[in-house]
Formats: structure tokens, sequence, C-alpha cells
């Protein structure tokens, strides 16, 4: 095999442009392949970091009435639904999928919201538990968090984020200020951030839709003093952080079935004693996960499919280069007819003709797939900084690439091999 391994390259340098042009379809092939699901690769990273948060596993599940979320801004509350316990959060935390739980309250764009008489719109207020930060991936980035015992009584306290900072307080220190809550003076004693301080990639107007949140800040208040601004027992949502991504989806069915007894337990009540939920909602109301892995996954499946084509198009070009390889082939076993003769009438088997041809054609495309592999790279790094598009590099697909190239030669160069190893020896040595 060496031996064979030694002829084919020296066959192969003793003809460098033929067998430089001769690879030329392969190197082509194998470079577009590479570069092409390098970016499908790349694309489909940021799809899943943008929606799922940069690999922060976190899962909400939310009170849904049919596919809307239920918002207690201008809805009543529901009587045919329990608060959440924290049995029911002690069953949600032992999952073996999941590895924190907070429950919280929120309300989008509270309208009796002032600081210093001035109204602050479009802002999104959050009752939260003890675990919220730390599940969500905030830090205090300013000021001090809540205590435990802030969390247990009504001391009218609040954080906000950065946001509201640079929106409202303009970069001020705001701890020690005050906001006017539904006629409540809440007093601000932090300033909250993300830890990773990630922000989705936005490449184009959809992306823009399909990932930007409008909101001029975010506050943050203990759940307990929720019942001082609204109604005590509205009931909550969830969110999960799952163990990994990949548990994201199982995380947040099963949440949402523990979550769903409770009212399943309370509908069947309410209907022997012959009582009704709360006015304007309808019977549909159960809590949803967020498929956020789901939509992920379809985004990423547009992106292959699109993506496929090219791939076949592409593939196009081995084609071409495989039947360059047999040209090739053919014309090599007739410039050696003599030499094949020889071997045959000292010897040499058929399967030892073969395989020395198959050899040749196999080191002639796996060279042209390495060459190819090295410049799709080279490409795909190229097209990322040009188009500003993420690319990523992909160990399988480079080692795909070189065994197909290898297969191709063998394949290609088998209807030559065959040739030669069937040479007459007598005829092939009065070759002229």
């Amino acid at each position: 095999m060496i031996e064979n391994v030694r002829l084919s390259l020296q066959g192969i340098l003793s003809h460098k442009i033929r067998s430089f042009l001769t690879m030329l379809g392969i190197i082509i092939g194998i470079a577009a392949i590479i570069a092409i699901v390098s970016t499908i690769e790349g694309t489909n990273e940021q799809i899943k970091n943008n929606l799922i948060g940069s690999g922060n596993n976190t899962v909400k599940i939310s009170l849904m009435d049919g596919d809307t979320e239920c918002d207690f801004s201008w809805t009543p509350v529901p009587d045919n639904i329990r608060v959440i316990s924290d049995s029911s959060k002690e069953r949600i935390t032992d999952l073996k999928e999941v590895d924190s739980c907070t429950l919280y309250r929120t309300r989008q764009t509270p309208e009796n919201l002032f600081y210093l008489n001035k109204r602050i719109e479009s802002s999104i207020i959050y009752g939260i538990d003890s675990d919220y930060f730390s599940t969500m991936g905030y830090e205090i980035a300013q000021g001090i968090g809540f205590t435990e015992s802030q969390y247990n009584d009504f001391s009218k306290v609040a954080i906000i984020d950065q946001n509201m900072q640079r929106g409202i307080f303009e970069n001020e220190d705001p701890v020690g200020k005050s906001l006017d809550i539904n006629g409540e003076p809440f007093k601000i004693i932090g300033v909250a951030c993300k830890r990773s301080g990630f922000e989705p990639v936005i490449n184009s107007v959809d992306d823009y839709f399909t990932y930007k949140t409008t909101s001029s800040g975010l506050i943050f208040i203990p759940t307990n003093d929720w019942g001082i601004i609204f109604s005590y027992d509205e009931p909550q949502n969830c969110v999960i952080r799952a163990k990994d991504t990949d548990s994201m989806t199982n995380a947040g069915k099963k949440t949402a079935d523990i979550l769903n007894e409770n009212i399943q337990k309370q509908s069947v009540n309410d209907e022997q004693s012959g009582g009704a939920s709360g006015e304007g909602i309808s019977n549909t109301l159960e809590y949803k996960s967020e498929s956020l892995l789901e939509q992920a996954k379809k985004l990423q499946d547009l992106s292959k499919s699109t993506n496929q084509m090219l791939i076949w198009i592409a593939g196009i070009s081995l084609l071409v280069g495989g039947i360059g390889v047999m040209n090739i082939m053919l014309v090599s076993v007739t410039e050696r007819t003599r030499e094949i003769g020889l071997k045959k009438a000292l010897g040499a088997r058929k399967s030892r003709i073969l395989a020395q041809f198959l050899t040749e054609a196999s080191v002639l495309t796996t060279i042209g797939g390495i060459l190819g592999v090295l410049i799709g790279i080279g490409l795909s790094k190229v097209i990322a900084k040009l188009a500003e598009v993420p690319v990523s590099i992909s160990t399988p697909a480079i080692v795909v690439s070189v065994a197909f190239s290898m297969v191709v030669g063998i394949v290609f160069g088998l209807i030559p091999s065959i040739k030669a190893a069937n040479l007459n020896p007598i005829d092939a040595l009065r070759y002229e």
C-alpha cells in the first residue's frame, strides 16, 4: 500500500499542471461546501443564541388565554386559579431537568407611575421572589439588592434596570430616589443588569421585530409588596433555568403541567358549585411554556432548507471533478500501457494493477479535498468579514468532505483501473 502511495505521488508530481487541473473540480466543490456549511452553522448558532439568550437556558411559563399572555392591567383577575404554592415550586425545582425556579407577577405600562410628577411611559413592573435575579442572570450593578426581610415584609423598596437609569434618571445615581406607583412611594435601593450583557445580533429589519423589545425600563419590587399597589392574589408566572439547552423544552412542559394542576382542580370545583371564573376571562386559561428552542429549530430548519440547494449545486462541481479524474486516469492508463504489460509479464496480478491505479485516483482526489478544505475555511473567513455573516467551522463537515473526496477517487477511478488490470500483457508490450 505504501509503495502504491509513493508511486501515486511520483506520478502526480511528474505532471503537476495536469494533476492540478484535474483536482480543480474537487477543490472548488469541497471549498464551496465547506463555506456553505460553515455559514449555515454560524447562522444557526446566532439564531439559537438570539432566541435562547446566549446560553442562559431560561424558559418562561406564562398564564395564557389561548395564544395571548394574560395581563391583568386591563383584564379582571380570574377566581379559578390559585396562587402557586411553595410546595408546587419545590416540585418544579426537584425536576431533573431544572436547575432553579422563580415565581413572579408582572404588568406592562402601569398607568400611575411617576417620578417627580413626571409620568413614566412604557415601563414594565415585576413583583419577584428571592430566586428571580439568580435564575434570570441579573446582578446588582449599583446600590444593594433586596434583603430576605424585604421579601417578606412591606418595605416598599424597588430596584430598577439600567435602561430606566439611562432613560429616566439620565445616568444620574437613582439610589435613594423614589418612584410613585399607584400613589405609593417606593424607594430605589439598587440598579440591576444582566450578568452576560447579552444583546441579540440584529442584521435586518426582520431580526429587529423578532428579537427587539420596546420598554423604557424595568422596575422590580418584592412579591409581597404587590398587594400594596395591585390585587394581591393575582396569578404568578414562572421562569425556570434548565440544566442544559437540550433540556429546555421538556423542563418547560413538565413545569407547565405542574402549574396547570391548580387550574384543573379549581375549575372542577367551580363547575360543581355553579361558580364561574372572573368576568371577561375565558375558560381556556392554562400555563404554557415558551418554546424558544422550538422556534430556534424552526428558523434553523428554514435556513438549512434554503442552503441545501446551494450544497447540491456545489456538489455538481464534485461530479464534474470526478469525471475529470476518470478522464485523466484513462489517459494515464493509455500512456502507461507498456509499463502495465511489463509488470504483468513479470507476474503482477490483476489485483495489484487495480490497486495501484485506484490508489493513484484516491490520492489525487484526497489532495484536492484537503486543498478544498483549506480554501473553504479561508473563504468562510472572507465571507464573514465582507457580508458580516457569522460562520462556524464544522469539524464533521471537514472530515466528511475529505472522506468523500477519497470515495470520488475510488468510484471514478474504478473504470480506468479495471481497464488497466484487464490489459493483455502481450498486446500491452507491443503497444506503441
